[in-house]
């Protein structure tokens, strides 16, 4: 083991890489906003659904999930690396739970033949879990293990996961309707590209000297902030959104 590797592994991460990390999940959040406000569009008829569900959008919504469970795996290794902060993890995790159970409890009563059932808060809470076990791991293990995870689904699917007690493996043919749907096969394969990348990333001192120096812009700023609260805006922005499409619809037949 190259111990110069290690220290630089086992480094406090820059302020910088912090900020770059909530800007990122700020835009992807924002994304999530804008993509349901276009649900909401198609669900009170204001646009057809040729145009909310179309190659591009459909493109828009895997690139947002994309990102969010990438940053899962940034995540982990900026705040635990080799040391795992288990009163921390835990406490996160104790919340990515509540409210993913949550979103399931209420998606059932308002949609419930594609009610959420496995969706990104669900996705994100395994994620964090399995991604613990790939920490200590050599990174060639990491990216193979990634890779894996990629391509099964491409290789084998099977009429015996299409129910909603396996779906969520990621192996059916045809998973039960859900309005989000990200299983662990492929999904978690994505955040161990997290994981591998920013290991690499970190472990690189030419690499860490060139990141982007943390910026007072007012921009920047106020997309870290939006980024440091996620799970917050993720919960309530769909039930003020569909609150106000409901209110409007109601006022324009009056």
């Amino acid at each position: 083991m190259n111990p110069a590797a290690t220290a630089a592994q086992t480094r406090p991460t820059s302020t910088a890489r912090y900020v770059f990390v909530d800007v990122w999940r700020g835009l992807a959040i924002i994304g999530v906003v804008a993509y349901h406000f276009g649900w909401d569009l198609n669900f009170f008829g204001f646009i057809p659904s040729s145009a909310m569900f179309s190659g591009p959008v459909t493109a828009f919504a895997r690139i947002l999930a994309g990102s969010f469970m990438f940053l899962v795996g940034v995540s982990l290794v900026l705040a635990h690396d080799r040391n795992i902060h288990w009163r921390k993890f835990l406490k996160r995790l104790a919340k990515l739970v509540v409210a993913a159970v949550a979103i399931s409890l209420i998606t059932y009563f308002l949609f419930p033949e594609g009610f959420i059932y496995f969706g990104i808060l669900h996705s994100i809470a395994v994620a964090s879990v399995l991604g613990l076990a790939f920490l200590p791991l050599p990174i060639t293990i990491v990216f193979g293990a990634s890779f894996t995870m990629l391509a099964a689904p491409f290789f084998f699917e099977t009429s015996a996961f299409d129910t909603r007690l396996l779906a969520w493996i990621g192996f059916a043919a045809e998973p039960p309707m859900a309005n989000d749907f990200v299983p662990v096969f492929p999904w978690f394969g994505v955040t161990l590209a997290g994981i591998g990348c920013t290991r690499f990333l970190i472990s690189r001192r030419p690499m860490r000297d060139a990141l982007p120096k943390a910026t007072g812009s007012s921009l920047v700023r106020g997309l870290a902030w939006v980024g440091q609260q996620t799970l917050p805006i993720y919960l309530l922005h769909q039930p003020l959104l569909f609150a106000g499409f409901v209110v409007f619809t109601r006022l324009a037949a009056n």
